[in-house]
């Protein structure tokens, strides 16, 4: 039972234990408390941690360039290794003008501006920037992504993700790339940037498996504003593939409202599990590379299926395995009846990330009460 859960698998060269991943994700913790939530998801048997959202650049406490920065990831990739996982550095480069934002601090203090309002003011600021940086910076950043590869691979992990969302995705959406060079215009050409980060860590860390996290936007209804068009996977999909990297992990763009990609059990239209398996259909058609679906999945027979079809090469979780990092072991031990399943309340997950309290769950506060 749960054969195709428990099947190893490579990707890029590098063999998965089985086919269940922690999803990128921003935990919002500190110190030891991070390295337990991390530890307890690592020892509950998934085949690799995805770290989120690590800089490629040299500024911030945690850069890859810095001394203290270095001596964290290796101390991560040590604990996960520890557990006999595998880890993952999602590499990303933020699209966000600091500067530009500072202009709205007073609002934010006030309460004159609500976070609703927020977002629509930050995007129109990303679209600024990638619509003005000029080519040179543009090729250099993208470029940053090979160094910034072979830090992570000295640090001691074992893949690069490289993000899809933040500028990769600002480029990618011609929602905000407006440019008529070659980073912009055609579907090839706002491809660019994405590409060129892809290739840098190719040429950078050789042999190194390389995801890309495909974050995907549609229309008619409306989702996602960065990212790519579902309608132009057909020519992002193969340029990346050329690029050099090795499987896709896909989902929902962001960009927009966090209850969208992070979406709850009773959203109007990604209530379902599986909710963003839909674009992996279309990815599917596009490539033979491994792909990795998200969104919503808690069913041990759900995700069999989906593994088993062959619709989905891997399974990432994220609030699933915050509610129970266990969940892969007890699957595989015969007890998925007392798996604490993810309900996607969002009360203290995505409510704790935006009230900068951390992600928990629900679960952890009536641990806390027995």
């Amino acid at each position: 039972m749960y054969e195709a859960i428990f099947r190893p698998i490579e990707l890029g060269g590098l063999t998965l234990k089985n086919r269940i991943i922690f999803a990128p994700t921003s935990m919002g913790l500190r110190g030891k408390a991070y390295e337990r939530r991390l530890r307890g998801i690592a020892a509950g048997g998934c085949a690799m941690i995805v770290i989120g959202d690590v800089p490629v650049g040299r500024g911030g406490p945690f850069s890859l360039y810095s001394k203290k920065g270095a001596a964290h990831y290796k101390r991560l990739c040590e604990l996960v290794h520890a557990e006999g996982c595998l880890i993952c550095a999602q590499l990303h480069q933020s699209d966000s003008d600091f500067k530009a934002m500072l202009r709205y601090l007073p609002g934010i203090l006030s309460g004159r501006i609500s976070k609703e309002q927020l977002r629509p003011l930050l995007n129109r600021q990303a679209e600024k920037l990638v619509t003005g940086m000029p080519a040179e910076q543009a090729g250099a950043i993208a470029a940053s992504f090979g160094r910034a590869a072979q830090l992570a691979q000295q640090a001691g992990f074992d893949m690069i993700q490289v993000h899809g969302d933040r500028m990769c995705g600002s480029f990618s959406s011609a929602l905000f790339n407006h440019r008529t060079d070659a980073y912009g215009g055609s579907a090839a050409g706002r491809a660019r940037f994405a590409a060129e980060a892809v290739a840098a860590v190719r040429r950078a860390a050789p042999g190194m498996p390389i995801d890309y996290k495909l974050a995907v936007r549609q229309e008619a209804p409306h989702y996602g504003n960065a990212g790519v068009l579902l309608e132009e996977l057909p020519v992002f999909v193969p340029l990346l593939e050329r690029a050099g990297a090795t499987s896709f992990h896909v989902t929902l763009a962001d960009h927009a409202d966090l209850s969208d990609p992070i979406p709850a059990a009773d959203h109007p239209y990604f209530g379902g599990e599986g909710c963003f398996l839909r674009y992996c259909d279309l990815v599917r058609s596009c490539t033979e590379l491994p792909i990795c679906g998200v969104g919503g999945l808690t069913s041990p027979d759900f995700v069999e299926g989906q593994l088993a079809s062959g619709r989905i090469d891997c399974a990432a979780m994220s609030r699933q395995l915050i509610a129970d990092p266990a969940w892969p072991e007890k699957v595989r031990r015969g007890e998925a009846g007392t798996i604490r399943r993810c309900v996607r309340c969002n009360i203290a997950c995505l409510g704790g990330m935006q009230r900068h309290e951390g992600v928990h769950c629900i679960y952890d506060r009536k641990e806390a009460l027995k």
